[in-house]
């Protein structure tokens, strides 16, 4: 067969091909095969037409065939890409991206739109099979392709805004190579956009602020854009929004960050992160109730912030509200969520506090649930301090020999630490080791002067281990002052120094100011609450007796603060009110139903009020909780005498007699 009729059979299988005569086309090629085995046409068209017969394993082999002889020629490639995407099978996808891949290496140098056609093709693919990163850097490759072409900037803008479509979905919040990517056509697709400002401009900006602020690693860039963006937008708070709360999660604020967190509360009083900010502000100022109601207001419109959580609990410890500061801490851990890279550094830093927090509401299940947090810090065996945290655990737990290691371990690896005798000194404080408990506390203040917790415990061991040293000026009453002065939150010193100027200094203006400080600080103290009212009845104060009654008694719920309730009720049945003395008499009974003193006090009441029955009632509820009380049987006695019941009067105070034979009133009646 010559040149000539290879070349006509050839033209017969093309013209087949072209009117859909597939098994014709077939005949030809193989005649022309016959002649020239090695004929890449003749395989093309057999690939082309077997794969219009269905015959894909066939088209298959023939497409393969041609391109083992004439790798670099693109009919074999594109029929073998038509092939595969009409295909059903699913693992022929890679097959089809290399494929692909080998057309742009062949249309590279040539035919640019047939290039990008199949980067497009490609990229989709690629996007299917959920290889972003391959898609990515196609994609780009894709962009600079146009760009050499000299595409117009808003072709070019589009093509980024896809680039971000495509990754859109690839975020795992995970740093790597197709983040990095995503950034970047951010980058580009706000520089490149027009109009600027616009509003399409200004949503693609906040797309990438928020992409930003997930990569602890972009801060930088993050500020940067946030700046950017206030400058093209400055009536918007977006960006300075996420400034502000980028200020608070890094742990550190300098002046700029304060600048920011005003001009944030200047646009918007009621932004929650500019409210945070002022929040941590006060902090810094140690205006710690302040700083509570803001960080409060502003964690209300913005939870999800960690250290907003541990800046909460950290005002909350200055001013000893532990419990609420356990809440808070465990609010930070929930908002933390899973932890790596920065974000555990917080959580190292909320766990601890937490433990903290336990330690000081000082009960073995708070103590317990110490320890566990503890066991959760990463590296929390390297740390002294957190181990000296372990240790007070372990005392408030009760288990006494694992304290004891654990301060001697400490006293022996770190000496300098404060906190290494400080806990040797709780530990001999709580076993009434009052010398060496004083020793180790001194050494503890010699290391850490500016902690009141110290000069408190040495405080305390002076008024316990004995009357000279609880009377001495320069010993417990130098310490309490101290602390006092270190930490004027700190209730439980000032109910101390109130002990100290009543009972020693005789000093009952001072004592009762001591009292009152102390119940103002914590309002549940009922030993500084009752003193500061028994002290100012006996200064003549009335007014201030019973604004602290009055305070205590409006903040109780039911059935506590029952001396409250009581030395109200006295005073208003001494003052001849006696239907305010029985509402207040019956809420302390709430509390301690029991108390047949209180009982007593109430039948008073109602006796005064004119209510007989009710008196009768309470008399002989009183006489029955405590048989001794011969008041509250003659108080009996006395009302069914009132009420005419003559017979079981006689019968009641014959039987005081026979008790108490000189019973005056008994005898009287």
């Amino acid at each position: 067969m010559s040149n000539k009729e290879v070349k006509a059979a050839l033209k017969s299988a093309r013209d087949a091909i072209r009117n859909k005569e597939y098994k014709e086309a077939l005949k030809h090629c193989k005649v022309v095969l016959k002649q020239e085995k090695n004929n890449y046409n003749a395989w093309v068209f057999i690939g082309l037409a077997a794969a219009e017969l269905e015959q894909r394993d066939q088209a298959k082999g023939a497409y393969k065939k041609a391109i083992e002889l004439e790798p670099n020629q693109l009919l074999a490639w594109q029929g073998l890409a038509n092939l595969y995407e009409k295909s059903k099978e699913t693992d022929v996808k890679g097959d089809l991206a290399d494929v692909y891949q080998k057309l742009l290496e062949l249309c590279e140098s040539g035919d640019k739109q047939k290039w990008c056609d199949v980067c497009n093709k490609l990229v989709e693919l690629y996007h299917q099979e959920k290889k972003y990163l391959e898609m990515a850097e196609m994609w780009q490759k894709l962009i600079q392709v146009k760009q050499e072409e000299g595409a117009e900037k808003a072709e070019l803008h589009q093509l980024w805004k896809k680039m971000i479509q495509l990754l859109k979905d690839s975020t795992q919040n995970q740093y790597n190579k197709t983040e990095q990517l995503l950034l970047t056509a951010f980058e580009h697709a706000v520089n490149s956009a027009d109009p600027v400002p616009g509003e399409d401009h200004q949503n693609l900006y906040k797309d990438f602020i928020q992409c930003l602020s997930k990569f602890p690693q972009e801060t930088a860039r993050l500020e940067k854009a946030c700046k950017d963006m206030m400058v093209l937008y400055p009536t918007v708070s977006y960006p300075l929004e996420v400034l502000c709360l980028h200020f608070v999660q890094s742990g550190t604020l300098s002046e700029e960050a304060l600048h920011y967190f005003s001009k944030l509360l200047e646009m918007d009083a009621s932004s929650g992160a500019g409210i945070i900010g002022f929040g941590i502000k006060c902090l810094q100022e140690k205006k710690y109730k302040e700083a509570i109601k803001n960080l409060t207001e502003g964690l209300q419109k913005t939870s999800q912030c960690p250290a907003a959580w541990h800046y909460l609990a950290e005002a909350q410890m200055k001013i000893h509200k532990h419990r609420d500061a356990v809440l808070s801490c465990n609010q930070a851990l929930e908002a933390l969520g899973a932890s790596e890279g920065p974000s555990l550094r917080w959580k190292n830093l909320i766990l601890q506090l937490k433990a903290e927090a336990l330690i000081k509401i000082a009960d073995a299940d708070a103590a317990e649930e110490a320890i566990k947090a503890l066991e959760q810090i990463v590296d929390a065996s390297s740390d002294p301090v957190v181990l000296a945290i372990r240790g007070q655990a372990y005392l408030n737990k009760g288990v006494m020999d694992q304290a004891s290691k654990v301060s001697q371990e400490l006293l022996l690896s770190h000496p300098d630490l404060a906190e290494s005798h400080a806990l040797e000194g709780f530990i001999h404080y709580s076993q009434k080791n009052y010398e060496q408990a004083e020793r180790s506390f001194l050494n503890a203040i010699e290391r850490k002067a500016e902690t009141a917790e110290y000069h408190h415990y040495l405080g305390l061991t002076y008024w316990f281990m004995s009357d000279e040293t609880k009377k001495d000026k320069g010993k417990a009453l130098t310490q309490f002052l101290k602390a006092a002065k270190l930490d004027s939150y700190l209730g439980s010193v000032f109910c101390y120094l109130g002990s100290y100027y009543r009972d020693i200094a005789g000093d009952k203006s001072r004592a009762r100011g001591c009292y009152k400080k102390a119940f103002e600080l914590d309002g549940t103290d009922e030993e500084s609450g009752t003193a500061a009212v028994d002290l100012s009845m006996q200064l003549g104060d009335m007014d201030t007796a019973l604004s602290i009654l009055n305070e205590a008694t409006e903040k109780a719920s039911t059935g506590t603060a029952k001396w409250a309730w009581l030395h109200r009720g006295l005073y208003y049945l001494r003052t001849g009110q006696p239907s305010q003395a029985v509402a207040d008499l019956q809420a302390a009974l709430r509390a301690d139903p029991k108390d047949s003193n209180c009982w007593e006090s109430l039948g008073e009441a109602y006796l005064s009020r004119g209510s007989y029955s009710t008196a009768l009632k309470s008399f002989r509820k009183a006489s029955e909780l405590n048989p001794g009380l011969m008041y509250s049987i003659y108080r009996a006695a006395a009302v069914e005498q009132i009420l005419g019941k003559y017979e079981n009067a006689i019968a009641t105070y014959q039987q005081i007699l026979k008790k108490t034979e000189e019973y005056v009133p008994a005898l009287k009646g």
